[in-house]
């Protein structure tokens, strides 16, 4: 089934840039990064090289997102990371308006957006002194096979194979941009706290028990709320753990 929406406008202040084909839409970011002068959606409808977190090759191909965006975000550099959460909130309602099952898309802490359970979209974001790039990608139209991703990694789903919604790229840039501007407005005007309730309110297994790994260290425990700063909060056998930075498995 194909599906054409009317997105609405795109929002005032923000620039885009569509790419027939790009290495990494994050690369682009780095490259055209210096020269920008206002936040600048870049959107590649094929990737040769693409990555995901801490350098995980990302299979990407044709038909499904690959689009990053490169801002100057206002504030201190210790709360840049939480445009995760104002990212994956904006992408889970924009797809919202293409399948019109809001139960069914969840997320997953602190960076990815589920479809019935399975892995739909990742998140990635790459800071420097000046620069915040969040890179977002979706299976639109296919998902790697279970041989493609690590070991107790989630089921990877596509949009079209859960729903039979089909959806370009070009078509869900707009909503995302319009979405992600909505809860950037939100953070900077009233902080996070707006931002962690919408978020929690589509968190995946909260109050279940999960897997939390730093390195080669394990944290098994609760999963019972993300903090004021964005940091995964478990219910260990040792009490609460702040956990700022790890791979979730359930």
């Amino acid at each position: 089934m194909s599906f054409a929406k009317d997105a609405g406008d795109w929002p005032d202040g923000v620039d885009r840039k569509v790419y027939a084909s790009l290495d990494s839409t994050n690369a682009e970011a780095d490259r055209l990064g210096p020269g920008l002068t206002r936040p600048t959606w870049i959107l590649a409808l094929e990737q040769t090289a693409a990555r995901g977190r801490r350098g995980r090759a990302w299979v990407n191909p044709a038909g499904n997102f690959a689009a990053s965006l490169v801002m100057r975000p206002v504030g201190a550099l210790e709360h840049w990371v939480l445009r995760s959460f104002v990212a994956s909130l904006a992408l889970a309602e924009a797809l919202d308006g293409f399948t019109g099952r809001p139960g069914a898309l969840s997320l997953k802490w602190p960076n990815d957006v589920l479809l019935n359970g399975g892995k739909l979209a990742g998140i990635l974001l790459e800071s420097s002194a000046s620069q915040l790039t969040i890179g977002i990608g979706v299976n639109l139209v296919a998902a790697p096979e279970t041989d493609q991703v690590e070991p107790d990694a989630l089921v990877p789903v596509s949009l079209l194979g859960e729903t039979g919604v089909r959806v370009t790229p070009e078509e869900l840039l707009t909503p995302l941009a319009t979405r992600f501007a909505h809860h950037e407005h939100s953070l900077t005007t009233y902080g996070f706290a707006p931002i962690r309730t919408a978020w929690l309110a589509r968190a995946a297994k909260l109050g279940q028990p999960i897997r939390a790994r730093i390195g080669q260290i394990e944290e098994h425990g609760v999963f019972r709320d993300v903090d004021a700063v964005g940091n995964l909060v478990l219910e260990t056998s040792k009490g609460p753990r702040a956990i700022p930075a790890a791979d979730v498995y359930f």
